[in-house]
């Protein structure tokens, strides 16, 4: 894999991970500017998938970014929210992965 297309997937991924938490705070707390704030980091996280677009095919480019940002939000929920992980949402992270590297295999 390029590593340019994957550093700007990892950052993309994250920094939309920080966007859906402070979507999720916006949701508690109903205040305006963490919803302003949320979007921002959607549309800077999105540029990032945008720009990985230039090195990475576009599916399988898109599918690693969003398992990115799946992978961090189920490890945030787990370490900081105290929520469990189902084992279908960990069957989904593996399988998630097994894609990923099918569609790396299919690129060769």
């Amino acid at each position: 894999m390029n590593f340019i297309a994957l550093a700007l997937l990892i950052a993309g991924g994250l920094v939309v991970t920080v966007g859906d938490l402070f979507m999720k705070d916006w949701v508690i707390t109903n205040k305006s500017w963490i919803y302003v704030l949320g979007m921002i980091f959607y549309l800077i996280g999105m540029n990032f998938l945008a720009l990985s677009f230039k090195y990475k095919n576009i599916a399988v480019a898109s599918v690693i970014f969003i398992l990115i940002n799946v992978i961090t939000l189920l490890a945030f929920s787990y370490f900081y929210f105290q929520e469990k992980l189902t084992g279908f949402e960990i069957a989904g992270v593996i399988l998630g992965i097994l894609a990923i590297i099918m569609l790396e295999l299919g690129e060769k």
